[in-house]
């Protein structure tokens, strides 16, 4: 075992062991004095037994150290120490800690010959597996799993005997097969083997069965566990996929949401619709900055904070633009266009000279981090707080267009503006704070962007195309047609991916669209009115 390996073993046992239960720390004390009881190799032998018998992790550190030639007898008072990587201080043998300065005292290294140091690294490998925190015993177990190592099969066969916990049991079950696959050549103990890793049934498993050759009998299992595994990794691979399009369609939803509202109510179409996004995500840059260096143990609550600021100040360049520049556009969708487009250059630029060129580190809270496994798919936490994010938004957003005053004006201006007007409904003022709106939505959808993608002036340019794309193609204007259009272009582009690429599988997708809207030019939901029928 290689001493940086070792190193990190001892960390991992006492920092991660050191609030288990262990066992009598005067015990492992007892064992270690036994070096000191005796004369040769056998006091040693005696020593690690008693101290594998412990089954503590603190005696990883006197093992370790009498492996690396660093574990010393003080002749002055018979007492075991380990020495410093210097050489000039003495260590305690249990904690690590420094306990005196060699000074002047005599010390004797422990000797130790090859056949002691395969028994350390038996004794080891058993401490591992019969650690009394269950996330060290299956750490040990997969490490030996995925290795097939075995010298410790002698190690896992003694750990099955006095496992308890179900889980790790059958996992060190399917280590043993793993070992036996390997080095046996018994029919009946290979068949048993195949059986145990098959129902497995993951990659891994799939691999392990892969690597082996076998005749006979076992063979024949082989083949077939090997075909049956396949099989349900399809169909895995299948829900795995699917998910992968659902979290695309996610963010989809998120950047399209805001666009939606602004392309429908007023018809306007805005290349600076992905600046929005962009600026929502700068602005979770900021709070962060400004939680670390102000009150960094706030900082797992930045999202908290960004996600209004980034509504408010999306929302406000929002109604700067459509006061500024667009209003006085309306009828004129070509040159909307352009001149949105070159707002969004501005913006572009603008970030560029405050924040600089180059990508800005967005951390994720440690709630966003990590993932789970369901069955085989797996899923991120970061992925699956944001299609419950984009759900949220997309719910809020309706209740705002069907229980509100200003979602009934909006709702009317959409569908007859002429006679919204006529109603004394202030259509000019509803367009502005439904571009605000939609530009604030968009905002927030930069906040959950920064958890999943850089943070660069570029960052909008990445989903404009595709919010268009859903946009058109659920029915502009219509939220439940957006929500629709975001989750099925995102399921058939990961379906399309594996056997097309990322860039032909986008392309297709917007050829399906294409010759789609020939057929529905309004998309899946139209809207109804005597406007929008127009």
């Amino acid at each position: 075992m290689a001493l940086a390996s070792r190193c990190l073993l001892v960390m991992m046992l006492i920092l991660v062991g050191f609030g288990a239960a262990h066992a009598d720390e005067a015990s492992v004390r007892a064992a270690i004095d036994k070096f000191a009881q005796g004369n040769g190799y056998e006091a040693i032998d005696t020593a690690i037994d008693a101290l594998q018998a412990t089954g503590d992790p603190l005696a990883a550190t006197a093992l370790n150290a009498l492996s690396d030639g660093k574990l010393v007898l003080r002749k002055d008072d018979s007492k075991i120490f380990v020495l410093d990587a210097t050489d000039t201080k003495l260590l305690d043998p249990v904690t690590g800690e420094a306990a005196a300065d060699v000074g002047t005292s005599t010390i004797e290294k422990l000797k130790i010959k090859n056949s002691i140091r395969r028994k350390i690294a038996t004794a080891l490998s058993g401490m591992t597996l019969m650690a009394s925190d269950k996330s060290i015993r299956l750490s040990a177990v997969e490490t030996i799993f995925a290795s097939a190592d075995d010298t410790r099969l002698t190690a896992l066969e003694t750990a099955m005997a006095s496992e308890t916990d179900p889980e790790v049991k059958t996992r060190m079950a399917e280590a043993h097969g793993v070992i036996i696959l390997k080095t046996s050549k018994d029919q009946a103990a290979l068949k048993e083997a195949i059986t145990t890793i098959a129902a497995r049934g993951d990659r891994e498993a799939l691999k392990a069965l892969n690597s082996a050759s076998l005749e006979g009998e076992a063979a024949t299992l082989l083949t077939n566990s090997i075909a049956g595994i396949n099989n349900r990794l399809q169909f895995w691979d299948a829900g795995q996929n699917i998910w992968y399009g659902i979290s695309l369609g996610s963010v989809l939803l998120l950047a399209a949401i805001g666009l939606a509202i602004t392309f429908g109510v007023m018809g306007v179409i805005n290349m600076a619709h992905g600046e929005m996004v962009m600026l929502g995500a700068y602005t979770t840059f900021v709070v962060q900055q400004f939680l670390i260096s102000h009150a960094p143990w706030l900082i797992e609550w930045s999202l908290a904070f960004a996600l209004p600021l980034a509504f408010l100040v999306a929302g406000l360049a929002g109604l700067i633009i459509e006061r500024g520049v667009i209003r006085l556009l309306y009828g004129r969708p070509l040159e909307t266009l352009l001149a949105t487009w070159g707002v969004s250059l501005v913006l572009q630029q603008t970030v560029r000279s405050i924040f600089g060129a180059t990508n800005r580190e967005v951390s994720n809270p440690g709630w966003m981090s990590d993932g789970f496994k369901l069955g085989q798919i797996d899923i991120t936490w970061n992925r699956f707080w944001i299609l419950i994010f984009a759900l949220t938004i997309f719910f809020t957003l309706l209740v705002v267009l069907k229980r509100t005053a200003f979602g009934l004006q909006m709702r009317a201006v959409t569908q007859n503006r002429r006679m919204a007007a006529s109603m004394g409904i202030r259509t000019p003022w509803v367009d502005a704070f439904t571009f605000a709106l939609g530009s604030g939505i968009a905002g927030i959808a930069g906040v959950a962007l920064s958890q999943i993608d850089n943070v660069s002036p570029d960052l909008g340019q990445g989903y404009i195309i595709d919010s268009f794309m859903v946009v058109v193609f659920g029915g502009v204007g219509n939220l439940w047609g957006t929500l629709v259009g975001a989750l099925s272009l995102g399921v058939a582009s990961k379906f399309l991916e594996p056997y097309a690429g990322a860039v032909l599988a986008k392309i297709l997708v917007l050829m399906l669209i294409i010759l789609f809207i020939q057929k529905r030019p309004r998309g899946l939901f139209a809207l109804k009115g005597r406007s929008v029928e127009a």
